[in-house]
């Protein structure tokens, strides 16, 4: 039996393409989720679980099964298991063969030695930018540089607290504190480390 399996990773995306190109490569069931290949995928798991001797599991491309070489390989251990094959219809993997089983772990090292260089070129932006002097992943402020001198002499006044401040200028008690004291931490702890 032919099986496919189709993720997105937001809701706000569709599987329409890879439903249709499955159905066309005559899956029989389809199992569908939008979740990031980070979280749990209970989807792909009731998939494997139910997968028999001879059952054909077809993705419309790795990266849609699998979030990195390791995790490809535990899936194909899992199909190996249960004694199904894989098959991508947008790439030439087909687990039946020996070579298929190369290509697909070929194709996974490379799927995740490109998510690598991207992660590594967004960091090496934004440590750029940081040594420009802009400021990276900070939100626009909800208070004006004349509403925070006006909350920090209130304050200073004792007659209002964090809260009331908060709710005289709509916003939490949160901003409030960071505005009177300002924010010590670092948020980027990350980034740090490549400064």
């Amino acid at each position: 039996m032919h099986i496919g399996y189709a993720r997105v990773s937001t809701v706000e995306q569709h599987t329409a393409l890879q439903l249709d190109a499955l159905r066309k490569a005559g899956c029989e069931t389809i199992y569908q989720e939008k979740q990031s290949a980070v979280k749990a995928r209970p989807e792909l798991e009731k998939c494997l679980a139910d997968l028999q001797p001879g059952d054909v599991l077809i993705v419309y491309k790795l990266d849609r099964l699998a979030r990195s070489l390791k995790h490809l390989l535990f899936v194909l251990e899992r199909l190996e298991a249960a004694g199904a094959g894989l098959r991508s219809v947008t790439e030439p993997v087909d687990t039946s063969t020996p070579m298929g089983k190369l290509i697909i772990q070929v194709l996974g090292a490379v799927a995740e030695f490109e998510r690598t260089l991207i992660r590594e070129r967004s960091i090496a932006g934004q440590v750029a930018a940081i040594k420009r002097g802009v400021k990276v992943g900070s939100r626009p402020k909800k208070i004006s540089e004349d509403q925070a001198e006006e909350i920090k002499r209130l304050y200073a006044e004792g007659n209002h607290t964090l809260a009331s401040l908060g709710k005289l200028y709509s916003c939490s008690h949160t901003t409030i504190r960071r505005t009177i004291y300002g924010d010590e931490r670092d948020r980027m702890v990350v980034l740090k480390h490549y400064l």
